[in-house]
């Protein structure tokens, strides 16, 4: 398994262990870490703490010439807020750990030049879809429904 998306289900099972949901995500730059997170929405009572974003804000400030060759892991599709925060500082790959559970607007953003690859993770999905089963409500609201 590739062992920057490893860091990512590392990351989504510490959010589970927390009472949060199962997402993880890591930011790698030149073959390194540089910001490791995972969806701590429940966990800081925060409206916008998703993996991603949490991995972003834990990288610290970059400069556009370390966004724009990193490389952003999710097991899980980024939604549109995360997904847009990838454009925003034109990070060009990301790399989804699944999509079956949850699909961002993975078009658009491949649409903007980014290498969005999707690893379909046999590990991703049952962590997914086990949480989606016992806490249907907590899911729904951290997608918006």
């Amino acid at each position: 398994m590739d062992p920057f998306l490893a860091a990512a289900i590392e990351e989504a099972k510490l959010g589970l262990a927390e009472g949060g949901i199962p997402i993880g995500s890591v930011v790698v730059i030149d073959g390194k870490i540089v910001g490791r997170g995972h969806n701590r929405r429940v966990q800081q009572g925060s409206a916008v703490l998703h993996a991603e974003m949490d991995a972003l804000e834990n990288a610290g400030r970059l400069t556009g010439a370390d966004y724009q060759r990193a490389t952003l892991y999710s097991t899980l599709s980024p939604c549109d807020m995360c997904s847009g925060a990838s454009l925003l500082y034109k990070i060009p790959r990301i790399i989804v750990g699944e999509n079956r559970t949850f699909q961002g607007p993975e078009a658009y953003v491949r649409s903007r030049g980014v290498d969005l690859q999707i690893v379909d993770d046999p590990e991703c999905v049952r962590l997914m879809e086990e949480f989606i089963a016992a806490r249907p409500e907590l899911w729904n609201e951290d997608i918006g429904v």
